[in-house]
């Protein structure tokens, strides 16, 4: 199978699993949960799945304290920073202005790729974005009336996080083997929500069956699928086409809450959804069209 499609295929299996995040979450905070538990447990979990399958593997884990300092900015401080603004502007201002502002993180991708790490931002990569953009507003149908500036600047805030946790992940992925990188990044983020929690009594286990199936759905689901197959196909078609293709999330949760939860779709909103899914298979069939020029001139 070729490379890109390797990895665009991974990419595509982390969207969906990202994308089941809210569904999940609905259930979860129906059964009692609040966002410091969902978040608390969800990486916990996580992290000690990771962690068993490394010591079932024999995995060697040899880091310098470079790497060390890097896995703990990832999980510390960005996952944790990027989780808690957009869980913030969610209240402050509609979830799906939240969303289609969230998910102008790719644009940030490129830009900081582009300086950061050198990474080629081609004229295709502007054309997906511009696309995706323009379906992601088509789909969310989002009115721009009234806006709280304090949401949006957190909203905003989010996909500036983002950005950076992606681009500094393409670089960790390189160096340390995923599940290394996804143990020690979902470790330093249950950390990080443990101490916010306990600070501010804001952990309970007093949960419903329903919240903690939910809980378990996220933490399988949502975070160590969604994890490993991220780092793993950023790893092999870099952080900026990876951002792109994750565009198809808002799709998957728009879908899913069509599905379980009744929620109609609009022929506007059908619309918008086909142009983000036409970016993505645009990068898709762009890149696979420089490969096979780049195969023909090899020597």
């Amino acid at each position: 199978m070729n490379q890109f499609y390797r990895g665009s295929g991974l990419i595509f299996l982390s969207a969906v699993g990202f994308g089941l995040i809210p569904v999940f979450a609905i259930y979860a905070y129906k059964g009692g949960a609040n966002v410091t538990t969902l978040l608390f447990l969800r990486f916990i979990i996580a992290t000690v799945f990771f962690f068993l399958y490394i010591l079932k593997t024999n995995t060697k884990i040899i880091l310098t304290k470079r790497q060390i300092l890097y896995l703990f900015i990832l999980g510390g401080i960005l996952y944790t920073l990027q989780s808690n603004f957009y869980f913030l502007a969610v209240k402050l201002i509609p979830a799906s202005l939240a969303v289609l502002l969230f998910y102008t993180y790719p644009v940030f991708v490129a830009l900081l790729s582009s300086l950061a790490v050198k990474e080629m931002l081609t004229k295709h990569v502007f054309v997906s974005i511009v696309i995706a953009s323009i379906g992601l507003t088509m789909v969310l149908g989002t009115a721009f009336n009234s806006i709280n500036p304090a949401g949006a600047i957190l909203a905003f805030g989010a996909a500036l996080v983002y950005s950076a946790y992606i681009v500094l992940g393409n670089r960790v992925v390189k160096q340390l083997p995923v599940m290394v990188t996804s143990a020690f990044v979902t470790l330093f983020a249950s950390m990080s929500f443990l101490i916010m929690g306990l600070s501010a009594s804001g952990i309970n286990f007093n949960l419903s069956p329903e919240a903690w199936m939910s809980i378990m759905g996220i933490a399988l689901f949502s975070t160590i699928l969604a994890i490993i197959t991220f780092f793993r196909g950023i790893e092999i078609i870099g952080s900026t086409k990876a951002s792109i293709l994750s565009m198809i999330e808002p799709l998957v949760t728009i879908a899913f809450s069509a599905l379980l939860f009744s929620e109609r779709l609009t022929g506007m909103q059908v619309t918008g959804g086909l142009f983000v899914i036409f970016s993505s298979l645009y990068v898709v069939a762009t890149e696979r069209q420089g490969s096979v020029r780049a195969e023909k001139n090899e020597p």
